[in-house]
């Protein structure tokens, strides 16, 4: 399984938290071989935006989607779980961008 996360760029506990994802994946019985982080509110731009509704397109960056893809395509990942949870729609064009089934932490709860 890959994770995958979009974080404030003043979220100092990340890394924690993809922690905490990977123990529910491997509580599921999942392994996890790859690791994802967006990092948004980077720029003085980027940090008013971080109360905003997420959208298929401010999930992720082009870049960034197109890396994950990649890493998933090329270790055989069948499920990619985000540490951010996902509407329906997010669901189904990350699904065929990433060519797994994708799901949030929220589902392993």
């Amino acid at each position: 399984m890959a994770l995958v996360g979009l974080f404030s760029a003043k979220d100092k506990e990340f890394v924690s938290k993809l922690n905490l994802l990977a123990s529910l994946v491997e509580a599921h019985g999942g392994q996890v071989v790859s690791r994802h982080v967006q990092r948004r509110g980077a720029s003085s731009g980027g940090a008013g935006k971080m109360g905003d509704q997420f959208s298929r397109r401010a999930l992720l960056s082009p870049g960034r989607a197109r890396e994950v893809a990649d890493a998933c395509r090329r270790r055989g990942v069948d499920v990619a779980v985000f540490a951010n949870p996902l509407t329906d729609h997010q669901r189904v064009v990350l699904k065929d961008m990433f060519g797994c089934f994708v799901m949030s932490g929220e589902d392993l709860r």
